[in-house]
């Protein structure tokens, strides 16, 4: 529902996990005027992800939990839903994110969505790459399911790394080297783009950074959603320093 008093171009609602911060800084450097953002949170009772798992189970724990975070949300009335967590969107290949797009709908009652998978297909559609470098915070788990649906979408993964965050809180916690050296690690001359993972990351400044050290494409998971999310809902407004897809397209 449009809000002509503070919202006109669109209310958007996010979920994320509940030991997420990076989420909601990033993306308040993306707000445009006329639009708004409405968080809903999922309760992570066990942040533990130092083993494959534990990155399971806290899988199982965030489906059990999310229903209650769009629930909540949906009462402000959205007009979009945007996933403000990125693993669970690329869990199981494209069925499994397809299934998870079609569960997020019927929860949200019918709102239009984009996930993390959606967005980075989107974005290495409009940019035409290939090859692709990715880093994540995730355990072994967690790259093998981002290489497979990435590979199930026809991109030619040719590195991945993971940087195995012992917490789910801890994950904002990395320092901007790290992950320059671990985009660095995962890039090559047969490598079109990069990509970055996990939304708990802060990353959306030091991905400009790296476009501009490599020339190249570094796509990060929150600039992506949130260019995503504008451009599907018809707000094209381009932002400056936060990397290529909100400068160009």
């Amino acid at each position: 529902m449009v809000n002509y008093h503070f919202a006109p171009r669109g209310t958007f609602a996010i979920i994320l996990p509940s030991t997420n911060v990076a989420v909601e800084a990033e993306y308040g450097q993306m707000v445009v005027p006329g639009m708004s953002w409405h968080s809903g949170r999922i309760l992570i009772k066990d942040p533990n992800l130092d083993s494959d798992d534990k990155f399971e189970q806290f899988m199982i724990d965030l489906r059990e939990e999310i229903g209650n975070a769009v629930a909540n949300v949906v009462t402000a009335e959205p007009d979009y839903m945007v996933m403000g967590m990125s693993s669970e969107t690329f869990w199981g290949g494209k069925a499994g994110a397809a299934k998870f797009e079609a569960l997020m709908k019927e929860l949200s009652g019918g709102l239009e969505i984009t996930t993390s998978a959606q967005a980075c297909n989107a974005a290495l559609e409009k940019l035409g790459a290939k090859g692709i470098g990715v880093i994540t915070p995730y355990q072994t788990v967690g790259d093998q399911q981002v290489k497979a649906y990435m590979t199930e979408m026809g991109w030619e993964v040719k590195a991945i790394h993971g940087l195995k965050c012992p917490t789910a809180k801890s994950i904002a916690d990395v320092e901007p080297e790290t992950l320059k050296e671990a985009f660095r690690r995962v890039n090559g001359p047969d490598v079109d783009a990069l990509v970055q993972a996990g939304t708990n990351l802060f990353c959306a400044k030091v991905a400009a950074e790296m476009e501009e050290e490599l020339g190249k494409p570094v796509i990060a998971i929150n600039t992506a959603t949130v260019w995503h999310a504008y451009r599907t809902h018809g707000i094209n407004d381009q932002i400056d320093g936060l990397g290529c897809l909100l400068e160009k397209y």
